[in-house]
């Protein structure tokens, strides 16, 4: 069976990144048994300069959208568009905007335990659906529990820097490629795949992707 590799660059902070997943999910169930897939998650974050306390939700997203008016349009469009995946999004649960990097750095220890996968899938989840605060170690440490990462070991990296160089690595790696925007797929290392794409339009690129690589 022929083998496809997804590096998926995306922040858990991002709505259509948790979009984006669900479609791609749904692609590679669809495509089970034709191709064997190995995803990966690379990290980027949507504000790196946002402070480790983060910030009030509704006031940053306010002030980045342009006014209340637009913060609410925009997010009732992207809840909508979520439900039709599967997704809650709960704006009004969110209060606070976090600093990502601390998130980035336990999904890349996450991928060393065999855990990266689940790893992403509850940060994001606790953060669109149950709004959780990911500004707090507390919430990390009981995030990465319950999909069966060592408590004790994820309290450990967070009172230190370590996976700090390599999330940085890997960010600036993925800022060389040209990557400016998430959630952005990367196939067999080599072709892009930029946005949430509809679930048929990631099939179609892996079938012609294969017959590509095959003709290589």
């Amino acid at each position: 069976m022929q083998k496809i590799t997804i590096d998926i660059v995306s922040d858990v902070v991002c709505p259509w990144c948790y979009i984006g997943k669900r479609r791609v999910e749904r692609a590679m169930k669809e495509l089970d048994g034709e191709f064997q897939f190995e995803v990966n998650y690379l990290p980027f974050e949507l504000n790196p300069q946002m402070p480790a306390e983060g910030r009030n939700q509704k006031e940053y997203l306010t002030e980045k959208f342009g006014g209340d008016e637009r913060y609410q349009k925009l997010t009732d469009n992207v809840t909508q568009i979520a439900k039709g995946e599967g997704l809650i999004f709960n704006y009004d649960k969110q209060l606070k905007s976090p600093n990502t990097r601390n998130a980035h750095r336990l999904i890349w220890f996450a991928k060393t335990v065999g855990k990266q996968t689940a790893m992403k899938e509850a940060l994001m989840k606790a953060y669109f659906e149950q709004g959780l605060d990911l500004t707090q170690n507390s919430t990390l440490i009981e995030i990465a529990t319950s999909v069966g990462v060592d408590p004790k070991r994820v309290e450990a990296l967070l009172s230190s820097d370590e996976g700090l160089v390599e999330v940085q690595y890997l960010e600036q790696m993925n800022h060389q490629r040209g990557i400016s925007g998430v959630p952005f797929y990367i196939v067999n290392g080599k072709y892009g795949i930029s946005g949430a794409q509809p679930s048929e339009t990631f099939i179609n690129a892996f079938r012609d992707i294969s017959v590509k690589t095959q003709v290589e």
